[in-house]
């Protein structure tokens, strides 16, 4: 195995993360589709897909290093929101804490003097930097709006796609 246990253990420890916060993107889609907002639920629904693939490129990684790969059980998510805002800082506040995660992998990584670790993990370092602006983005133009004028987060998110993450999930 090119990876020590620790490291192996970590990453399928993310991989519980990983596969939760799809699961939270899901459900934070339905709300959105509850409220006929399509274009928010769709932005949600690909961040699904994103996060699904996040956890897959962990996995195949263990198994490519000699590692053994788990599947995990998820934690619970939430399924109601009072919000719109409230719905999208969940989003933003579950980034944040997946870039706390991902750093202390990294930094499992360099103790272990663990190389190839450490450079797959660089693309999951600047991928946080990619997720935590375009939510913070999105929840500022969610609070700008607010809840009476959801139909303009619509109108910004039809106008501003996002890169399609299904190349990535692919590709995982």
């Amino acid at each position: 195995m090119l990876l020590k246990q620790s490291v192996v253990d970590a990453i399928n420890r993310q991989v519980i993360e990983e596969f939760t916060a799809s699961l939270q993107y899901i459900a934070i889609a339905l709300y959105f589709d509850s409220e006929t907002l399509p274009e928010l639920s769709k932005f949600f629904q690909a961040q699904a897909m994103e996060e699904h693939g996040h956890a897959m490129k962990l996995l195949h990684y263990i198994n490519d290093a000699g590692g053994v790969a788990v599947v995990p059980a998820t934690r619970e998510v939430k399924n109601h929101f009072e919000t719109a805002a409230e719905a999208v800082q969940l989003a933003l506040d579950q980034e944040l804490k997946v870039t706390e995660q991902i750093n202390t992998l990294v930094d499992l990584a360099i103790k272990e003097n663990d190389h190839l670790s450490r450079q797959f993990l660089q693309w999951f370092v600047a991928e946080q930097l990619e997720e935590v602006s375009s939510m913070t983005d999105l929840l500022n133009v969610v609070k700008r709006a607010g809840e009476a004028n959801l139909l303009l987060v619509e109108d910004y998110l039809a106008r501003n796609p996002r890169p399609d993450a299904e190349g990535e999930a692919a590709g995982a």
